[in-house]
C-alpha cells in the first residue's frame, strides 16, 4: 500500500524496484552502460614489483558501484595486493600461479547490474637455450639446407633472427638466398656458397606490453664443401605451409614457402579459385605472403611456385577465414507496461556459428516460470515490476565474446496526457476525414472514450473510435467543428485531453494533367491546376508510378513551372525511357490534398531481347531463339545478331539466314562460322528511332568438328646435315585446326620417282620434319606436299612444292689461279670456275685465301665473293711483301678443297709527303697552280705523275686531271666562290699523300711552302692589302 501511494504522490513517473530494493525512477535515473572495458595483458613472469590495471568505468544515473570477478570467484578488494581506483582494478606484484586467469567488472546501480566482456591476465616468459653444443652441419656448393633454431619454451610467439660469427651481424634474407621462418625459427639456405661458411646463432626475442626479452642458442656451425662445378638443381620447396590455415577475419594472414634450388629459385602465388587479392602487394613474389584485413573473399586455395631455369615445384593449401561474433540485431532499453509481454531478440553472425545467451544483472537467465530463453529469442510473460533491470546478450564461439546491454522498465502509472496531450487545434477539409489521437502515458492499459461537448460519442456511419483511443470523423461538414475530449481511466486513476475541430474548404483539382506521347529526347509540360482554402497555404507534388519526384535538383529531368500558388505544371526535359508511366499530381494543404495523373508515353529505340538461347549447333552454322524485348512504342522493325570469339573478341555482326531478319522474328540461324570455335552471341533489334540495347549475351557454345577445308601454307626446306632431307612450313592457326587430334600428313618423294613416301607428325605446333636416309645424294630435288587432319578426317593436299636434300661441300678446287699486284696495297686474283656438278649443291661464290710468306696458312685472311665472279680485288695489304694466294669455292654445306697456291710480292709503297711549294697565280677568270716535283725514296715507288682533284664551291663532286706535269690552270667560279684543290703523287705503288689548298677569286699569286714545323703562308702586299682574297689550307696525309 506504501508503494501505492508512493507512486501517486509522483503522479507521472513510474518505478521500479531494483534488485536489491531500492527504486529506479523513469524519466530520471539510467541503468549502467559500458564506457571502458578491461582488455587482456601479459605480465612479465618474475617481475614483482609491478602493477596491473584493469580498466572499468560506466556511464550510470545514479553513479555505478563497482566489484570483480576472477574465474567466477569474487575478487577480495581490499586485500593488499588489490586496489579498486574508481572502478579500475589495480593488482600490485602479480604471481604466476595465484593471479592469472580471467577477470570480470560488475557495474551496478539501483536501476541493475551489467557484466563486462573478459579479460585475460597471462604471464609472458622466454627461458634460455640449453647449455650443450650443437652438431656441425655440412653442404655442397650449390645445395641448399637448413638450421634449425629449437627455440626454449615461451610465452607468447618469439619473432627470430638470426647472426653470423658474432652479434650483431645479422643475416639479411634479402636476395632470396636465405629466409629466417617465423614459424619455426629455422634458418633456410636455398643455395651455398662457399662464404656462407661460418657460425650461427638463433636470436630471439619476446615482446609484451611491459618489457622484451632476447636470448640466443649455441652457435650453429656451417661447413660448405667447394665444388668446381657446382650441380644445378630444379627447385624442392622445403617449408611449406599448412594444408589448411584458418585466418581470422579482420586480421593479417601469413603463409611462408621456401625453395631450394640452383640458380636460387624465384617464388610467385595465386589463387587457384579466382583472382590472387590485391591486398598481398610486393608479397605475391616472396616467401611470405602477406594477407591484411583477411575476408572472407579471400578464402580459397593459393599456389607457391618455385621456379628457375632447370624446372619448377608448387605447393597448394586452403586458407579458411573465420570470425569472431558480430552484432546483426541486439535489443534496446524499453519501457513496457505492467502484465504485459516482453520480446527481446539477438542475432549474432560469425564463424563458427556463435551460440547466444542470456544474464539479468549479472546472473544466468533459463527458461523457467514467466521466462522463455530460446536462442537468440526472449519472452517474458505477464512483467511484473521485479522483471525490470539491465539485460545482456551474450554471444560468443571460440574466437571471441561480445555483449549487447538493455535497461528494461516494467511501468505502473495511472494516465497522463501531459506528455503526449490531443492537439489543440486539428483542422480539416469539408467533405474530408479527419483523424483524433489519444495516446495518454498509462500503465496498465487505460479505457479511452471521446465526447464531443456533453455528447458521448459512439461508432456511427461517420463516426468511428477505435479501441486503441484514435477517433475518425468522415464527410466532414461545418457542423462538425467544435471541441473533442479524450477520456482515459485504469485503476490507478483518470485523465483527459480536449481540441479543437476547425472545418476549411476542401482542396480540389481545377485543371488535370493530359496524357503525352512523345519521342526521346523531347521537352514535355504537363498541367496541373488546383484551388483551396485560402487561409492555408497550397503545394504540388508530382509522383511516376507512385514514386515521389525530385524537383530541386537544377541537373535532373524535372522541374517545376514557376508561376501562382495554385498552378503546380511539370516539365520534363529530354525525356527518356525510363521516364515513360504514370505520372500523378498532388495538390495538399495541412488538412487535405487532391490529386490527379495523366500517362506519358515516351517513344525510342527497342529494348534488349530476352531468352537467348543456341540450339542445333552443327559445324558452321548455330540456330538462335529469343523473345521479343519491350518496343518502347515504336515496332521493331529488324533485328541484328552480333557474335565474338577469341579470334575476334570484338563484336561483329554475323551472317544469317535469313540475310535480313525482320522485326516479328524470334529465330534465326547464324552461318559462316568456324568448326570447332568458341562463340557467344548478342541479338539487337531496332526501330524507326534507332538500335536498341543488345540482349543477354548467349553461354559460350562450341561449334561441331569439322575435317579441315584448307592446307598448311610455307611449304619449303632444305639446309641440314648429311643424307638430310628438311621439310618445313607455317604451323596452321587455331582457326583452321576444324577439330582436336589434330596434325599433319607429309608426302614426298624423289622428283620423278613414281612413289610417293609418308609421315604423320602429331604435333600441332611443328613446324619441321627431317627425313634422314643415308642414300641420299646431295642437294636431290624431292616434290613434297602437306596436308593437315583432324579427328573428324584429313583435308586437302597443298600445291607440290621441290624441295633439295642436304648439300654437301664442293669437291673440286678452282683452277688456274693468278694474282696479280695492282698498288703496293691492292693486288687482283683471277681463276677458271669449277663445273656445277662439283659444287654439290647451289654454288654461292668462292673464297679467297691469303696469307704472308713467313705466317701458316691456318692464319690466312680470307675474302668472299659474291655468285660466279671469277675475279676479286684483295685490298689492305702492306707494301714490299710477299703472300700466298689459293683460291676455294662454297656452298651453304661448307667451302671445298683448296686450289693450288700461287705467289704474288706488293709494289714499293707510295712517297707519304705531298708535293712541296704550291703556289699559285690568278689571271682574270683562270688560277695557275704549281708544285715542285716530288722525288721518291730508295724504298719508295717512283712517282710517274701527280693527280689533281677539284671542285668549285656548292659542288659535291669531285673532278679529276691526271697531268705528268708539275702545273695546272683551271678556271675560276664567278662572283666571290672558290675552288678546292687536291694535290698527290702516283706511280706503280699508288696514290701518294695529298695537300688541300682552298683558293678564292683575287689578283696576285700566293705560295705555301712546308718547313719542319708547319705550312706557312706567303703573299705580296697586293695580295694582303686587296679587296679580293686568295686563301690556301693545306693538310697534310689526307
Amino acid at each position: 500500500m506504501r508503494n501505492m501511494l508512493f507512486l501517486l504522490s509522483l503522479g507521472c513517473l513510474a518505478v521500479t524496484p531494483a534488485a536489491g530494493g531500492d527504486v529506479c525512477i523513469s524519466g530520471h535515473d539510467s541503468g549502467p552502460a559500458f564506457e571502458e572495458q578491461p582488455s587482456s595483458v601479459i605480465y612479465p613472469e618474475g617481475l614483482s614489483d609491478g602493477k596491473v590495471t584493469l580498466n572499468c568505468q560506466a556511464r550510470a544515473s545514479p553513479a555505478a558501484s563497482y566489484r570483480w570477478r576472477v574465474n567466477g570467484t569474487d575478487v577480495p578488494v581490499g586485500d593488499s595486493r588489490y586496489t579498486l581506483v574508481a572502478g579500475n582494478l589495480v593488482i600490485s606484484g602479480p604471481q604466476y600461479g595465484r593471479d592469472g586467469g580471467s577477470y570480470q567488472c560488475l557495474a551496478s546501480n539501483r536501476c541493475g547490474t551489467i557484466l563486462s566482456r573478459a579479460a585475460n591476465m597471462k604471464f609472458g616468459y622466454l627461458h634460455d637455450f640449453p647449455g650443450e653444443g650443437r652438431s656441425p652441419r655440412a653442404v655442397l656448393e650449390g645445395a641448399g639446407t637448413f638450421l634449425a633454431c629449437q627455440p626454449p619454451a615461451h610465452y607468447p610467439a618469439l619473432s627470430y633472427r638470426w647472426f653470423l660469427n658474432e652479434f650483431p651481424s645479422f643475416v639479411k634474407p634479402e636476395g632470396g638466398r636465405w629466409f629466417i621462418s617465423q614459424v619455426t625459427g629455422n634458418l633456410y639456405l636455398a643455395k651455398a656458397e662457399p662464404q656462407d661458411a661460418g657460425s650461427y646463432f638463433c636470436f630471439t626475442t619476446i615482446n609484451m606490453e611491459m618489457s622484451t626479452k632476447s636470448t640466443f642458442s649455441k652457435p650453429s656451425q656451417l661447413n660448405v664443401q667447394p665444388d668446381a662445378n657446382p650441380r644445378r638443381a630444379a627447385p624442392a620447396i622445403k617449408v611449406r605451409f599448412p594444408a589448411e590455415t584458418y585466418a581470422l577475419a579482420g586480421h593479417t594472414t601469413h603463409l611462408e614457402c621456401f625453395a631450394y634450388g640452383n640458380p636460387v629459385p624465384k617464388l610467385r602465388w595465386r589463387k587457384i579459385d579466382g583472382l590472387l587479392p590485391s591486398k598481398a602487394g610486393a608479397s605475391a613474389e616472396g616467401p611470405i605472403l602477406t594477407l591484411p584485413e583477411i575476408g572472407f573473399d579471400d578464402e580459397g586455395t593459393y599456389e607457391c611456385e618455385a621456379y628457375n631455369s632447370e624446372g619448377r615445384d608448387t605447393h597448394q593449401g586452403r586458407i579458411i577465414v573465420q570470425a569472431q561474433p558480430e552484432w546483426l540485431q541486439v535489443m534496446s532499453d524499453s519501457e513496457v507496461e505492467i502484465s504485459s509481454e516482453l520480446h527481446w531478440t539477438c542475432v549474432a553472425a560469425g564463424k563458427p556459428r556463435p551460440s547466444i545467451r542470456w544474464l539479468r544483472n549479472g546472473q544466468p537467465l533459463s527458461t523457467q516460470d514467466r521466462v522463455e530463453v530460446n536462442g537468440g529469442r526472449l519472452k517474458v510473460i505477464n512483467l511484473a515490476l521485479e522483471d525490470s533491470g539491465m539485460y545482456q546478450c551474450v554471444a560468443e564461439n571460440k574466437h571471441g565474446t561480445i555483449y549487447s546491454n538493455a535497461e528494461l522498465r516494467v511501468q505502473v502509472q495511472a494516465p497522463d496526457f501531459r506528455s503526449n496531450p490531443v492537439r489543440r487545434l486539428i483542422p480539416a477539409a469539408r467533405g474530408g476525414h479527419v483523424m483524433m489521437e489519444c495516446r495518454p502515458r498509462a500503465a496498465p492499459k487505460p479505457t479511452l472514450f471521446w465526447s464531443r461537448g456533453t455528447e458521448l460519442l459512439t461508432n456511427s456511419s461517420r463516426v468511428t473510435v477505435t479501441p486503441d483511443g484514435m477517433l475518425w470523423i468522415h464527410n466532414i461538414s461545418r457542423a462538425d467543428e467544435g471541441k473533442y475530449t479524450c477520456f482515459a481511466e485504469n485503476y490507478l486513476g483518470k485523465a483527459n485531453s480536449t481540441g479543437h475541430l476547425s472545418v476549411r474548404d476542401a482542396t480540389k483539382i481545377t485543371l488535370a494533367p493530359s496524357n503525352a506521347d512523345i519521342n526521346q529526347g523531347e521537352n514535355v509540360t504537363l498541367q496541373c491546376h488546383a484551388s483551396h482554402d485560402p487561409t492555408m497555404d497550397l503545394t504540388f507534388t508530382w509522383a511516376l508510378n507512385g514514386v515521389l519526384l525530385d524537383l530541386e535538383d537544377p541537373a535532373g529531368p524535372y522541374h517545376r513551372v514557376e508561376g501562382k500558388e495554385t498552378i503546380g505544371d511539370l516539365l520534363i526535359v529530354s525525356g527518356q525511357l525510363s521516364h515513360t508511366g504514370t505520372y500523378s499530381c498532388t495538390a495538399q494543404t495541412v488538412v487535405d490534398s487532391a490529386s490527379a495523373s495523366a500517362k506519358l508515353v515516351i517513344r525510342g529505340p527497342p529494348g534488349p531481347p530476352g531468352g537467348l538461347v543456341v540450339k542445333n549447333v552443327a559445324e558452321t552454322s548455330v540456330e538462335l531463339r529469343w523473345s521479343r524485348g519491350y518496343d518502347n512504342h515504336s515496332p521493331i522493325g529488324k533485328y541484328v545478331i552480333m557474335g565474338r570469339s577469341p579470334l575476334l573478341p570484338s563484336w561483329r555482326v554475323m551472317m544469317t539466314e535469313p540475310q535480313n531478319i525482320e522485326g516479328n522474328a524470334e529465330s534465326a540461324r547464324v552461318v559462316s562460322l568456324l568448326p570447332w570455335m568458341d562463340y557467344e552471341f548478342q541479338v539487337i533489334a531496332s526501330n524507326i528511332l534507332g538500335s536498341g540495347e543488345p540482349s543477354m549475351s548467349s553461354q559460350t557454345i562450341r561449334t561441331q568438328q569439322a575435317a579441315p577445308t584448307v592446307a598448311p601454307s610455307g611449304l619449303g626446306g632444305g639446309g641440314g646435315d648429311r643424307h638430310e632431307l628438311i621439310i618445313t612450313w607455317t604451323p596452321m592457326a587455331r582457326e583452321y585446326q576444324n577439330g582436336d587430334g589434330f596434325g599433319y600428313i607429309l608426302s614426298f618423294r624423289r622428283q620423278n620417282s613414281p612413289t610417293w613416301m609418308e609421315q604423320r607428325v602429331s604435333n600441332v605446333e611443328s613446324s619441321r620434319y627431317v627425313y634422314s636416309n643415308q642414300s641420299l645424294s646431295p642437294y636431290c630435288p624431292f616434290e613434297v606436299k602437306i596436308k593437315a587432319y583432324n579427328r573428324k578426317g584429313e583435308g586437302p593436299f597443298s600445291q607440290i612444292a621441290i624441295v633439295h636434300s642436304a648439300e654437301e661441300e664442293p669437291t673440286v678446287a678452282p683452277s688456274r689461279i693468278n694474282a696479280t699486284t695492282l698498288t703496293a696495297f691492292e693486288m687482283q686474283v683471277s681463276w677458271e670456275p669449277i663445273q656445277h656438278l662439283s659444287t654439290n649443291g647451289i654454288l654461292r661464290g668462292y673464297e679467297i685465301r691469303y696469307w704472308r710468306q713467313h705466317e701458316r696458312e691456318a692464319a690466312a685472311d680470307r675474302v668472299r665473293t659474291p655468285g660466279l665472279e671469277t675475279t676479286a680485288r684483295v685490298t689492305g695489304l702492306r707494301p714490299s711483301t710477299r703472300y700466298h694466294v689459293t683460291v676455294l669455292a662454297y656452298n651453304s654445306a661448307g667451302t671445298g678443297p683448296t686450289s693450288p697456291r700461287t705467289t704474288v710480292t706488293t709494289r714499293k709503297p707510295p712517297p707519304n709527303r705531298p708535293p712541296a711549294n704550291v703556289s699559285w697565280k690568278i689571271d682574270g677568270s683562270w688560277v695557275t697552280v704549281r708544285w715542285d716535283h716530288l722525288k721518291a725514296l730508295d724504298n719508295e715507288s717512283a712517282v710517274l705523275g701527280y693527280k689533281v682533284l677539284y671542285k668549285h664551291e656548292g659542288q659535291s663532286a669531285l673532278k679529276v686531271l691526271d697531268k705528268g706535269k708539275t702545273s695546272v690552270t683551271l678556271p675560276l667560279p664567278k662572283d666571290d666562290g672558290y675552288v678546292v684543290l687536291e694535290i698527290r703523287s702516283w706511280g706503280e705503288g699508288g696514290d701518294g699523300a695529298a695537300d688541300e689548298t682552298i683558293v678564292s677569286r683575287d689578283t696576285g699569286t700566293g705560295m705555301m711552302v712546308q718547313n719542319q714545323a708547319a705550312w706557312l703562308w706567303l703573299s705580296s702586299p697586293l695580295l694582303l692589302t686587296g679587296t679580293l682574297s686568295l686563301t690556301l689550307i693545306a693538310l697534310l696525309d689526307l
